[in-house]
């Protein structure tokens, strides 16, 4: 599903340069559930953004769901994001004034898929997510657990390969967070492969597979064999 092989990222900005990943390998099977964690400027952001196609390494080879990534156009990295990631991010990312289902259909009529093909896409991914009565309501309407609820369902209406969710409890309370965390687990355990970045360790410790990042390189990965062995 994911492979990195010697991954470095490097960013330049006049003279200066940060190396935000330094040789980074691993792999990450289909229906994994991990979380990628680390201290501020360890790089964990970094491979996220690697990983969802919005930046390129600089130098080695990732490969998602057999696609060489180094070597994708523009063109082609946008049709990667748009047909195999689904993002989910801390601060929801909704559209305001546009209802949930709304919100849900918006990958899809990029996707150029019709009205009834969009209409029962989304209804089906808010249903998974316990949002199906609340469809009609606009973000404002929500609360933050419901509107994260609307963003996950988003991330699933196009049928992913994987789910990237960028510190997705950071904007919620404890109640709401397990919650949340609890929809990734079920959608997980349904055969979905999904990549977290946490500064959390008890949100962290609902993964199955930890990897700490530290100077931009693995510092450990490990399993998480509490929740493995659930």
């Amino acid at each position: 599903m994911i492979t990195f092989e010697h991954v470095d990222k490097i960013y330049a900005s006049g003279e200066m340069r940060v190396h935000a990943l330094k040789g980074v390998s691993l792999h990450i099977e289909p229906r994994e559930f991990v979380s990628i964690m680390g201290p501020s400027g360890s790089g964990k952001s970094t491979m996220m953004n690697v990983i969802g196609c919005l930046d390129k390494p600089t130098s080695g080879t990732y490969v998602l769901d057999g696609i060489r990534i180094g070597s994708a156009s523009a063109k082609q990295l946008s049709a990667v994001r748009n047909q195999k990631i689904g993002f989910v991010f801390q601060n929801f990312n909704l559209l305001k004034r546009t209802s949930a289902i709304e919100n849900v259909e918006l990958p899809l009529l990029y996707a150029g898929k019709n009205k009834k093909e969009r209409r029962e896409r989304a209804e089906y991914c808010l249903e998974l997510v316990g949002l199906k009565d609340r469809m009609h309501h606009k973000p404002n309407e929500l609360s933050g657990g419901q509107q994260q609820r609307v963003a996950i369902a988003r991330a699933l209406s196009n049928e992913p390969a994987i789910i990237l969710a960028d510190e997705p409890t950071g904007n919620l309370d404890t109640a709401s967070s397990e919650e949340i965390m609890g929809i990734f687990k079920q959608l997980n355990d349904s055969g979905n492969t999904i990549v977290l970045v946490t500064h959390e360790p008890e949100i962290a410790a609902h993964t199955k597979r930890i990897i700490w990042f530290r100077d931009g390189k693995i510092e450990s990965d490990r399993p998480n064999l509490e929740r493995v062995s659930l």
